[in-house]
Order: structure tokens, then C-alpha cells, then sequence
């Protein structure tokens, strides 16, 4: 009897507990049900055409085409001849099982990519083929298409969901595209659009009967927004044909906006070559680690250099307002700077005035390390302790964006380096002072810069204490952007009267200094040439390489239109290479042309190959054994 009442007891509890579900599944939940699990019902995903990107002038440079991929979802697929269908698709009977393995491991109730961008050709053939193999669909798909082959490390580049991804993103699916770098990657949210759903019901015959619920869970694809850029895409295209045969990094600015102009590395790459199914094969190539020319690797935002000469403004602006500086003090030039008692305690100079009083204006001009020494050092030793008047020199630097990210609206940077004292006490054992941070003096030691934290600073002197934070996207669907991060000012720490001195003396660069040769007529550029020393291990000797070749400069003086910074790795002196390029831009950017009277510094810089001062870094181990040797 016990063991009747048992069994009854546990029947009805079973049933209960079933009825329980069954209440939740259809009453409690139905409203929320997810057909997707349901092998009785089909799924199409309806993609939106991403956004298109245009320059700031509405040139086009990112548009849409049209890409076929082989779906599967794997629970729907029967038994087929397997070497008709791979012959079908041009692959492998182990290349089918790989792929099919892949799919099914993920989820086999979910469609994913089998085979993605068929060409138009081999879709018409397979589309009349493909009702005799159930669970393969062709999914239209759209790829991107690049009308100008340049700016690829602004744009970026869209390429496909990995699993992990799609695990984690309930959007997206495997083999789905994504931004994964740039623009691309930033604005992913908006270019994407919205995925539109249909669902159908089918019998177990696999045929379609019709409309799920009629269709009430349907969605309709949403496009994705358009997008300008703050870019010019013809001043970007023609800084990379000056760039041509160098390596380096350009950022020019627009001082009234902090909108990026142009962002140029060298070497690039063309971006249509990560498109289409030859991406994987030419992203292994761009992307090797043993490409020493690294053409995916933005030297604009990431690659850190010392700022030579140009940082000796940031010095002088620092003295004058700490007062240990004016406009008229004057410090004297031996051929360099004395720091210590050591015969390698002296830091050399090329300014050419010996023995003569060097006041601020001149000392900029003929870019004179004694006076910046000098004035470094009161800054640093102004309360007779150096870790206090460190840190107080680092904040004013760090005030103009210089040692952080800036904020910029691209997902690559580099913060670069601004010391600390607490920095100098932990390396040098608490036993530093001015004189063993010299270098800072002249933008060298311990100071790292990027070329878009120097275009930053450059306009930071161009506006007279303040700047923007540099970004690429001006409007959304033809709205201005409305982001406070962007369209607030920052303030520098140094007072607005300090500047002026500053910027008569960049003036003067251009007139009767290191930039003279590259004035552009009607023009008034305010500018500072720089070198900063350049060292390389090969085969595990530490060798001295050419400098790089470092300027910055805006223009006009009055009213400034736009600020840049360029960097020329292994360019020697900033007016050889960097002093002409920049004046070439300037002129292109503000004149809209080249005069006849500069075309021959165009046709020089456009000639300019230093391939053979990067060659010096290839191993040579390495060349013996690819035989170039």
C-alpha cells in the first residue's frame, strides 16, 4: 500500500511539474518567446547597407558593394553527395568537414557563414543548385568598397565575428563583419545599421509554409548612419605622395575646431586590399612582424620619437611664466652648454653666436641650446629643490596634452612620456638635479612625443593658450556633432601675454631662421625646425643612425588655419625634409595649388628616397640569408 502511494505520489508530481512548464513556457513567457531555437522555424537576417563615410568637402570615401556568402545551419542539414557540393563551392572534402565542424561546434541551430564572398559568377551557378542541399542558404552581404586609395589608417577596415564575439554580443553572429580598426572600429554603433529579422515557419519536409505568427516578430533592416570626417582627403592624399619612400608621421589641425585635417602615416597601404576574399593572404602580409616597414602601424597616433628643438617653446613658455625668464634676458653661447665639471658634461650647439648676449626671439630663431639650458634649469631649481620644480614643469607640459592619450576619437595611441621628480628619484636614486636632466632642455632624455600630442601643442600656441581635443567626425547623417568632449576648450597653465614673444619668434624661423629656405610667398608660417637623435640595435650593437627630421608650424600668424606636426624617421636636419613638406602642405591647404615659384621643392621632396638609411636596420644575418647581400 505504502509503495502504491509512493508511485502515485511521484506521477503526480511529475505531471505537475510538467503542467508547471508548460504554463510558463506558453502563458508567463509567450509574450517574450524566442523562435530562434525552433527547428520548426527559419530565420533570414535582412542586412542594412553600412554607412557611408565622406571628407569634410563631401568627397566619398568608404562606400558599399554587394557580397554573396554560403550559409549553413547545421541541425537542417541531410545527408548529399559531399564531392558534388565542394566541387560546387571549389574547395576540399577536408576543407567542407573543417567548416562544417566549426559551425556546428558554435551552435547548430544558429546559420552562420560556411563560405563567405562568392563571386557574382559562381553565385548564379549555385543559386539554381542549392535547394538540393538542405540547411545551405546564400545570405546577401554588403563588404566595403574604398573610392580613394588612401587614408587607410583612418578609415580602418571591417572584417568578420569570431565565435568568442559573438558569444558575448547577442547582435552579432559568426562570420558577420565588424569594425576592427579606425573609423570602422570607432563608430561601429552608427555605421552598422540595425539587422532586420523574418521569421517562417516550415514543415518537417523543410519546405517554408509561411509567415511565423504571421509575421509579428518581423524587423525591418534600419541603415546605418553617413558619416563625415574632419579629414581634407586631398591635402591627406597629397602629404602621402610627399611621404613617398619615407617613414614618418603627419597630423595637421584645424586650430578654431581641433578637427584632424590630415593624419598621415608612411609607409600605408592601399585599404581596398582588406577587402574581399584576399583579405586573410594580404593581412598576413601587411600585418607580419617581420615587416620592418610595418605599413599597419599608425606613426601619427602611436609611434613616440623626442620632440627635439620644438620643445624648447614649451620652455619658454614654462620661464616666462614662472618669471625666471623675459623677454630681454640674454644668456651667453660657447659652442654649447657646460654642465657639469666632466669633459662629456657639455652639451654642443649650433646656433653660430659665440661669446654674444642671446635674448628669447633670437634664441628660438637660431634654435640655441645654452639658452634653453639655462632656462631650464632655473625652472627646475627655482626653490632649491629640484623634485618640486620637476613637477611643476611637468604639469605645465602635461596641460597642453602632452604624456596622455588626448582623448582623440580613434581606438589606436601611444601616451608618450612627460617625466615626473618621483620618476627621476626612482631611476636616479634621489641623486638628480637640472643639470642631470638636461636634455629635457632640448626635447631629448626621457621626453617621448607623438606627432598628433605635438600638432596639439602647436595649436595650443596658435589659439594663445588653449586648444580642442583633436577628433576625426564632424557630422552624423549631416548633423554636427554635439560632443562636449570635442567642442569645449582646454586651457594650458600658461597665461595668455606669454605667447605672443613665442610666436614672433617662430615668425621669425621662417623669415631669417632654420626655416628660411622654405617660406611660401604671402604666407606668414610660424614654425620650429628640430632634430632628435636616432638609435637602432642591429645584430645586437647599439649604432647611431641619421636623425629624424621633426617640425612643427601653423599659419597663417594671424587667424590660423591650420597647425601640423611631421615627423621624417632618419630625415637629418628638420630643414632639409620636414621644413619643405610642411611649407608645401601649408600652401596646398591654404591656396588650394603649388605656385610655379615652390614647384621645384614639390618635385625634390616628391623624389626624396631614404631607403637606404632604413636598409641599415635589416640584420644582417637576415640579408645573407635572403640572399640580398
Amino acid at each position: 500500500m505504502q509503495k502504491s502511494f509512493l508511485l502515485y505520489f511521484f506521477i503526480t508530481l511529475v505531471g505537475v511539474v510538467f503542467i508547471g512548464r508548460l504554463f510558463q513556457l506558453q502563458i508567463v513567457n509567450g509574450n517574450s518567446y524566442d523562435p530562434i531555437h525552433n527547428a520548426a522555424v527559419k530565420i533570414e537576417y535582412d542586412y542594412p547597407e553600412r554607412g557611408y563615410i565622406y571628407d569634410r568637402n563631401g568627397i566619398l570615401l568608404v562606400a558599399n558593394q554587394l557580397s554573396y556568402d554560403v550559409m549553413i545551419q547545421p541541425n537542417q542539414v541531410k545527408p548529399l553527395d559531399t564531392l558534388e557540393f565542394c566541387k560546387l563551392l571549389k574547395i576540399t572534402k577536408e576543407d567542407f568537414l573543417k567548416r562544417y565542424k566549426k559551425a556546428d561546434n558554435y551552435a547548430p541551430y544558429l546559420p552562420s557563414v560556411f563560405l563567405k564572398q562568392l563571386a557574382k559568377e559562381d553565385f548564379a551557378f549555385l543559386q539554381e543548385k542549392l535547394h538540393k542541399y538542405q540547411g545551405f542558404f546564400i545570405q546577401k552581404r554588403i563588404i566595403r568598397e574604398y573610392p580613394i586609395s588612401a587614408a587607410a589608417n583612418v578609415l580602418g577596415y571591417i572584417g568578420e565575428v569570431n565565435e568568442a564575439l559573438a558569444k558575448n554580443n547577442s547582435y552579432y553572429q559568426p562570420g558577420e563583419l565588424i569594425g576592427k580598426d579606425g573609423i570602422e572600429k570607432q563608430y561601429e554603433d552608427l555605421l552598422r545599421g540595425q539587422k532586420g529579422k523574418k521569421y517562417f515557419k516550415r514543415n518537417n519536409l523543410n519546405k517554408i509554409t509561411g509567415s511565423f505568427e504571421n509575421g509579428k516578430k518581423d524587423t525591418l533592416a534600419i541603415n546605418g548612419k553617413d558619416l563625415i570626417l574632419t579629414l581634407d582627403i586631398q591635402l591627406q592624399e597629397y602629404a602621402q605622395k610627399l611621404m613617398t619612400g619615407k617613414r614618418g608621421g603627419i597630423v595637421a589641425i584645424e586650430p578654431s575646431s581641433g578637427e584632424i585635417l590630415a593624419l598621415v602615416t608612411a609607409p600605408s597601404y592601399d585599404p581596398n586590399m582588406l577587402v574581399g576574399r584576399k583579405r586573410s593572404k594580404n593581412s598576413a602580409i601587411l600585418m607580419d612582424p617581420k615587416n620592418l616597414e610595418k605599413p599597419t602601424y599608425d606613426r601619427g597616433l602611436k609611434a613616440s620619437y623626442p620632440p627635439g628643438s620644438p620643445f624648447k617653446m614649451m620652455n619658454a613658455l614654462i620661464g616666462l611664466q614662472e618669471g625666471v625668464i623675459t623677454q630681454r634676458t640674454s644668456f651667453y653661447c660657447y659652442n654649447g652648454y657646460r654642465y657639469g665639471k666632466r669633459k662629456n658634461e657639455f652639451m654642443g650647439c649650433h646656433c653660430g653666436i659665440f661669446g654674444k648676449p642671446i635674448k628669447l626671439k633670437t634664441a628660438i630663431a637660431r634654435s640655441c641650446n645654452s639658452y634653453f639650458s639655462n632656462t631650464y634649469k632655473r625652472i627646475v631649481e627655482i626653490h632649491n629643490k629640484p623634485i618640486e620644480g620637476l613637477n611643476n614643469w611637468s604639469d605645465h607640459v602635461k596641460s597642453f596634452g602632452l604624456g596622455n592619450y588626448l582623448g582623440y576619437d580613434l581606438p589606436q595611441g601611444s601616451p608618450g612620456l612627460i617625466p615626473t621628480g618621483d620618476y627621476y628619484d626612482k631611476r636616479l636614486n634621489y641623486r638628480w638635479n637640472g643639470s642631470s636632466t638636461i636634455s629635457n632642455a632640448i626635447g631629448q632624455g626621457e621626453v617621448q612625443t607623438t606627432p598628433i600630442q605635438l600638432a596639439n601643442f602647436t595649436a595650443a600656441i596658435a589659439n594663445k593658450g588653449f586648444f580642442f581635443t583633436p577628433h576625426i567626425l564632424k557630422e552624423v547623417d549631416k548633423n554636427p556633432i554635439d560632443f562636449p568632449d570635442f567642442t569645449e576648450k582646454k586651457q594650458t597653465t600658461i597665461d595668455k601675454e606669454h605667447f605672443s614673444p613665442v610666436i614672433e619668434a617662430m615668425h621669425e624661423v621662417f623669415k631669417s631662421g632654420t626655416g628660411r629656405w622654405s617660406q611660401v610667398k604671402g604666407i606668414e608660417i610660424c614654425g620650429k625646425t628640430g632634430t632628435s637623435e636616432n638609435y637602432a640595435v642591429v645584430d645586437g650593437e647599439r649604432i647611431q643612425l641619421e636623425d629624424h627630421s621633426i617640425l612643427v608650424a601653423f599659419a597663417p600668424k594671424d587667424n590660423p588655419k591650420i597647425a601640423m606636426a611631421i615627423f621624417v624617421e632618419n630625415g637629418g636636419y628638420g630643414s632639409t625634409i620636414a621644413a619643405p613638406i610642411t611649407s608645401l602642405m601649408i600652401e596646398k591647404y591654404l591656396n588650394g595649388n603649388i605656385s610655379k615659384a615652390t614647384k621645384y621643392r614639390e618635385t625634390n621632396m616628391l623624389n626624396i628616397s631614404l631607403q637606404s638609411e632604413y636598409d641599415k636596420l635589416i640584420p644582417k644575418k637576415e640579408e645573407i640569408a635572403s640572399g640580398t647581400k
